[in-house]
């Protein structure tokens, strides 16, 4: 008997959609390791293998764009829209190229994350495809009007073709999929306790003192690190290959680390609006302080989400790049609703393949 083929695609942006579909895969090995997992996505590879611990086949392939930025906050629409419209005239040649990889393969179900022509694919290769999101690329697109409104109309119309939409917390109503099936939030688990976090990392403030900067696979150009000299007696810790060395920040070179690792360890993570970093923080419940974005339609739906179910502090970019973080003295504010969310998300996604596969 061969083994089970699951085929993962995931959309070429960040590193926040190759954070949740790795969570999943990760679950789905741990549940039956005799499923065969591709990832299809051009995330690293060390992003993936530090959340999927077993085997697996990366073929780094990009079917859509997402949004073309110079990091987390800066976007460029023209060359979004640009190489959005070169998918959309290659689609016939990605299709047939993917769709004899499929075949030759034996895969038996695609799961994707979100690229529109992810349901096309698995269409004309005669597989069922599965979609996991709290968004699709059309609400985006949508938002931005203009040339934009056609490329998200073509976009609705790939999504038709989804098969089966989990709809993740902090969403938008996707009303472009046929099937619908709410699950909770997704992310990874810690790795490591935080006793030896600590002593690894000599980091010795306690936590409400201890500050973990968060801001994804694009990071921000212009951390104001010299900020840090107002807090002698805290820790920051940072993912960012370029920050300065200073005697109170941490830096994590490790690629095997993640931030969740060290989430547990910290009273507030500084972030942008992201899906990943705030399902993360609200699954093991550390306050976030989350920088406003404009022109991404999906960040008040998730600043709405923390303020609602997430210790929380909002502050405009003004706060963060032009003063001495003063809010870091503020209180945090608490959750506005007492009902919690759902944490089990990658696990019920997982078992829904098991599922799938078994029968």
């Amino acid at each position: 008997m061969s083994r089970p083929v699951l085929y993962i695609a995931i959309t070429n942006h960040g590193f926040g959609h190759a954070v949740r579909a790795a969570s999943v895969a990760a679950e789905v090995q741990r549940l039956n390791p005799e499923i065969l997992l591709i990832l299809v996505t051009t995330a690293p590879r060390w992003l993936l293998e530090s959340y999927i611990p077993g085997d697996f086949i990366h073929r780094p392939r990009a079917f859509d764009v997402g949004v073309i930025q110079s990091d987390s906050l800066t976007m460029d629409k023209n060359a979004t829209l640009e190489k959005l419209r070169h998918i959309r005239s290659s689609q016939q040649s990605i299709i047939a190229g993917e769709v004899g990889f499929i075949r030759q393969n034996r895969v038996g179900l695609m799961l994707a994350d979100i690229p529109p022509l992810a349901p096309v694919i698995a269409k004309a290769a005669g597989i069922p495809c599965w979609m996991l999101s709290n968004f699709g690329w059309d609400f985006i697109y949508g938002a931005w009007g203009g040339e934009f409104i056609e490329i998200a109309e073509w976009i609705k119309d790939c999504f038709g073709l989804c098969d089966r939409l989990f709809r993740l917390p902090l969403n938008e109503p996707m009303s472009a999929f046929r099937v619908i099936e709410d699950v909770g939030l997704t992310g990874g688990t810690p790795h490591y306790s935080r006793e030896v976090l600590r002593s690894r990392f000599n980091i010795t403030a306690p936590p409400e003192r201890t500050i973990l900067l968060s801001f994804g696979g694009l990071g921000l150009q212009a951390i104001p690190y010299e900020n840090l000299s107002q807090f002698p007696d805290w820790q920051f810790i940072s993912f960012d290959d370029n920050a300065p060395d200073l005697a109170n920040l941490i830096k994590i070179g490790e690629r095997s680390l993640r931030p969740v690792d060290f989430m547990p360890l910290c009273g507030r993570v500084i972030s942008k609006p992201g899906y990943s970093t705030f399902s993360e923080a609200l699954r093991l419940e550390v306050p976030i302080v989350s920088l406003t974005r404009s022109g991404f339609a999906e960040s008040p739906l998730l600043i709405e989400g923390m303020q609602n179910y997430g210790y929380h502090q909002i502050i405009h970019p003004s706060e963060f790049f032009a003063t001495s973080w003063e809010f870091l003295h503020q209180p945090l504010q608490p959750p506005r609703r007492t009902e919690r969310l759902d944490k089990r998300g990658s696990f019920a996604i997982a078992q829904a393949i098991v599922n799938y596969f078994q029968h």
